[in-house]
C-alpha cells in the first residue's frame, strides 16, 4: 500500500470517528445529514461522493516529508504522521462546513452530482449541519493534545481559526462583489485569498508544523499552499463557466448567471468589449449562457484565466522546492501540486 493510500484510510477513519459525536439515537436523522454531506451515504454515496480529500492528504503528506526518511511513521513521539489525523480531519471538516453554507449562498442544487443538502433539507437543516461541522473540526484539532504538547496544538488551532476568518472575509467579498459593475482584477485576488488559499495555506502550514519543521521551511510550505489555492481558484473559474457538468458535478451556467464576477469577467470587463456590454445590462439568463461563454472565451477570457492558473501553478513549485519536502510523501506532494491543472471536479 502507498502513503497516499494508508494516508486517504486513516481520514476517512477519523472523519467518520469525529463526526460519530453525532451518532446518537436522538439526533440520528441530524447525524445521517452528515454523513450525507460527506459522501458516505444516501444515493450515489462513494468515492465520487466524497470527493478526493486532497486538502487533509496535503496536510498529512506535508507532516510525513517533514521527516528525513519522507515517510514519518517511527515510534517516538516526533515522527509519526498518524499523530498528526486529527488535524487532518478537522481541516476537511471546516471545508465541508463551508460547501454547506456556500451552497445555500449560491443556491447551488447540485454537489459532486448529488442533490445538495438544503434541496434534500431545507436551508435551515443544512445550516445547522454546517454549523455542526464547524464545531466538530474545531474538537478535532484539539485531538492533537493525545501526541503533541500544548504550544503545538494551540499553534495549528490558531492556523486554523485565522484560516476561518479568512474564509467568511473571502465569503462576503465574494457575494459583496455580486452587487457591483466597478470591479477590476485588482478585487479579485483578495476573495479568493480568502475563500481558497486561505484553507490550502492552512494545510500545508499546519502540516510542517506538525512536522516539527524549522521556521522557514513552515513558511515555504505555507507559501507553497497559498499559491497552490490561488491557482486551484482560478482553475474553478474556469470550470464554473466552460466544465462539463457530467464531470464536474455541478452546472457550469451557474456562474455566468448568478453574475460571479470570476478572473475570466473581469478580464474581459477591462476589455470592454462585447462581452462587457452585455454583462452590464443585466442579468444572463439561461438561454443565453452559451453564447455569452462563446463570447468571453472569443474574447481572450478563458485563455487569460489558463495562464494565470499556470504561472501561480509555477509560484506554488518554487515555493515546494524551497521547503524541500523529503521521501515518498514529498513525490506524492509534487504529484498533487502537478495534477491540479488537469482537475476535472
Amino acid at each position: 500500500m502507498t502513503i497516499q493510500q494508508s494516508m486517504l484510510e486513516a481520514i476517512e477513519e477519523e472523519l467518520k470517528r469525529q463526526v460519530a459525536r453525532l451518532d446518537q439515537p436522538r439526533v440520528r436523522p441530524f447525524h445521517e445529514m452528515l454523513t450525507y454531506h460527506m459522501g458516505w451515504t444516501g444515493e450515489d454515496a462513494g468515492p465520487n461522493a466524497t470527493g478526493k480529500r486532497i486538502r487533509p492528504l496535503l496536510t498529512l503528506l506535508v507532516t510525513a516529508s517533514c521527516f528525513s526518511d519522507g515517510v514519518g511513521l517511527k515510534n517516538d513521539n516526533k515522527g509519526n504522521w498518524l499523530h498528526a489525523v486529527s488535524a487532518a480531519a478537522a481541516i476537511e471538516l471546516i471545508h465541508n462546513f463551508s460547501l454547506a453554507h456556500d451552497d445555500i449562498q449560491d443556491n447551488s442544487t447540485l454537489r459532486r452530482g448529488r442533490k445538495t443538502l438544503w434541496v434534500k433539507w431545507g436551508s435551515p437543516m443544512a445550516i445547522n449541519v454546517g454549523d455542526a461541522l464547524f464545531v466538530i473540526a474545531n474538537q478535532a484539532i484539539l485531538d492533537l493534545s493525545k501526541h503533541y504538547p500544548a504550544d503545538v496544538v494551540v499553534r495549528a488551532a490558531t492556523v486554523l481559526n485565522d484560516s476561518c476568518l479568512d474564509l467568511t472575509r473571502g465569503q462576503y467579498l465574494d457575494m459583496s462583489y455580486e452587487e457591483r459593475a466597478d470591479l477590476t482584477m485588482d478585487d479579485y485576488w483578495p476573495m479568493i485569498g480568502g475563500k481558497t488559499s486561505s484553507l490550502l495555506s492552512a494545510c500545508t502550514q499546519i502540516g510542517a508544523i506538525l512536522g516539527y519543521a524549522q521556521e522557514t521551511q513552515i513558511e515555504a510550505f505555507r507559501l507553497f499552499g497559498y499559491h497552490l489555492g490561488l491557482a486551484f481558484q482560478v482553475q474553478d473559474d474556469i470550470l464554473g463557466i466552460w466544465g462539463d457538468e457530467g464531470v464536474t458535478g455541478k452546472s457550469a451556467a451557474s456562474d455566468l448567471v448568478e453574475g460571479k464576477n470570476s478572473l475570466p469577467v473581469l478580464f474581459a470587463l477591462e476589455k470592454n468589449g462585447e462581452f462587457a456590454e452585455r454583462w452590464r445590462r443585466g442579468p444572463i439568463s439561461l438561454e443565453e449562457v452559451s453564447r455569452a461563454a462563446a463570447m468571453l472565451e472569443a474574447e481572450g477570457g478563458k485563455a487569460f484565466a489558463e495562464k494565470i492558473s499556470a504561472e501561480e501553478t509555477q509560484k506554488a513549485l518554487r515555493c515546494l522546492q524551497e521547503a524541500n519536502p523529503q521521501g515518498e510523501a514529498g513525490r506524492v506532494i509534487l504529484q498533487l501540486a502537478n495534477m491540479l491543472l488537469k482537475r476535472n471536479q
